[in-house]
């Protein structure tokens, strides 16, 4: 099998919230057609390292190189453009428009998006429920539309909190000491991943160590 070509690479990441140091020293990888997986326990710095990654955060030092360029002094808007997405646990899907309004709210950033018949052909539920307001789809469609609004603006790299708990999995998945894991809200993602090799970043809860930990998946 070819190696799969590095997406994003994070170097000794320190983080900041004013005056609070969040994060020390965190080091990973995330590879083309992964499904990789921020493990530990509130607090522990999964969504501030993601955070970091998009440049949300007060202050941030080390080195993030998404596809070989260096950002770590970027601002969010100039990350935006490498096609990189955030889908935040709220989804911010808006109650007066419809699922179809939704999707095609963002400006596109990048000319690598889908068109929305490419992302109705990937979640067929929201061809069905295009012209009902976006509140009213059910949760797992409401992912969907999230989901679907990333790929429209031309988003590569996207993350879902919470989408991954302890449990039995498929040979490909491992956690820490080779325990799987279970994409249990995972329907609106993998097929992303699979379809388009586009890598995929999560975070999930881990209550049995206080470090982050690292799972990823290769679909």
């Amino acid at each position: 099998m070819a190696e799969s070509k590095e997406f994003l690479r994070i170097s000794n990441l320190q983080s900041w919230y004013g005056e609070s140091h969040i994060l020390h020293g965190v080091d990973m990888t995330v590879n083309e057609g992964e499904v990789v997986t921020l493990l530990g326990r509130n607090g522990a710095g999964r969504t501030t390292t993601v955070k970091s990654i998009l440049g949300l955060v007060g202050r941030r030092t080390g080195s993030i190189t998404i596809n070989g360029q260096e950002t770590v002094n970027w601002a969010p808007h100039q990350i935006a453009k490498l096609g990189l997405g955030y889908c935040p646990e709220e989804r911010g899907i808006f109650s007066a428009l419809t699922c179809e309004e939704n999707l095609m709210l963002p400006p596109v950033i990048a000319p690598n998006g889908m068109s929305v018949e490419e992302i109705y052909d990937m979640f067929p539920n929201l061809l069905e429920r295009r012209n009902s307001p976006g509140t009213r789809l059910s949760g797992g469609e409401q992912q969907m539309l999230a989901v679907g609004r990333i790929l429209f603006v031309a988003g590569r790299d996207f993350r879902r909190p919470g989408t991954c708990h302890r449990a039995g999995a498929g040979p490909h998945d491992h956690g820490p000491q080779g325990q799987g894991l279970h994409h249990h809200h995972g329907r609106a993602e993998l097929p992303v991943c699979r379809a388009l090799g586009r890598p995929i970043l999560c975070d999930g809860t881990w209550p049995d160590g206080g470090n982050l930990q690292l799972a990823r998946a290769v679909l």
